[in-house]
């Protein structure tokens, strides 16, 4: 067995930092989401997501891999949606195994109403904190990191 590569001053630094701000960015964005419409943080996601593809509407599973949960998260996800009448579940086309999550009018009037909000706390806490070229180097470096954990299953 080798000896675990254990992480240097600089990386154990990137790294609490990393967790600590994500946390925290997490929760504010909750507290908004809470308080503006009752939504959670992966409940606003599926509503943007929805809003952003044609149609308004989108495989379950693929929806799934869009907002990063498993199958069974959404699932329970888009029911607490459904109850509040911000989503729909409809058949796949030519696919009758196939269901769609399709974001309902009054899901597009709470985003509407939701997301400004949620830019303020975004801009708030993360992106106006930072410059430019800061943001580049994060968009970089959580692209690679992104790309290796869907690679890997």
């Amino acid at each position: 067995m080798t000896d675990p590569r254990w992480l240097d001053a600089t990386e154990m630094a990137a790294w609490r930092a990393f967790l600590s701000t994500a946390h925290l960015l997490e929760r504010r964005i909750e507290e908004q989401l809470k308080a503006a419409a009752g939504l959670t943080h992966p409940q606003y996601e599926i509503l943007t997501l929805l809003s952003e593809t044609p149609g308004r509407q989108m495989r379950m599973t693929e929806l799934a891999k869009g907002v990063v949960v498993s199958k069974s998260a959404l699932t329970y996800q888009i029911t607490q949606l459904e109850k509040a009448g911000l989503v729909e579940r409809a058949t796949c086309p030519g696919d009758e195994r196939g269901v769609l999550a399709v974001l309902t009018e009054a899901g597009v009037r709470c985003l509407e109403r939701v997301a400004p909000g949620h830019l303020e706390v975004v801009r708030a806490y993360l992106i106006d904190r930072i410059s430019r070229e800061e943001l580049r180097t994060m968009t970089r470096a959580m692209r690679k990191t992104e790309a290796v954990l869907r690679a890997s299953g």
